[in-house]
């Protein structure tokens, strides 16, 4: 197998297929871009990702054309195949194992209209450091009162998942 990875922009909304015995398929148009060009212009290279199954349907979900995303998976070997024009075109093809929104993208999220959404408001009060415990009192977890104890460093057996 050959793994790839590579993040970009779709060129259209995620596309939903079944096959004749019923399995899902999605199919995605990703361009990403490279300075590989004659005197280090960019290029925009397509990509055609498929995934299989259901494993995504969650995140696929939130994708639309424009969107920024990563994927992880197999490629296959590149097809050359003449366009409408009659140039020729190469298809790049991957199999997604993993995708992940990209954190790339351009932080504007865009609704139907195509306006920019508004961000929702950043907490007040004290907030904890990522990783942290929540603090006393904070927006994280309101039900925590000031001088109770916080449990730092206090595991219990029955927590553990295993």
């Amino acid at each position: 197998m050959n793994f790839i990875h590579i993040a970009g922009n779709l060129g259209a909304d995620p596309e939903v297929r079944f096959t004749s015995s019923g399995k899902k398929v999605t199919t995605m148009k990703v361009a990403t871009r490279s300075r590989r060009g004659k005197n280090g212009e960019d290029i925009t290279i397509w990509w055609r990702v498929t995934v299989w199954g259901e494993q995504f349907d969650k995140m696929i979900s939130f994708l639309k054309k424009g969107s920024a995303v990563m994927v992880y998976g197999d490629v296959h070997k590149p097809e050359i195949f003449t366009d409408r024009e009659g140039k020729p075109q190469v298809s790049l093809d991957i199999t997604a194992v993993h995708l992940e929104f990209s954190p790339f993208g351009s932080g504007k999220p865009q609704n139907n209209s195509g306006e920019a959404q508004k961000a929702a408001p950043a907490p007040t009060g004290p907030v904890a450091p990522f990783g942290a415990a929540p603090m006393a009192d904070s927006p994280i977890n309101p039900y925590m009162k000031a001088g109770a104890p916080q449990g730092k460093g206090e595991t219990f057996d029955d927590e553990v998942p295993f």
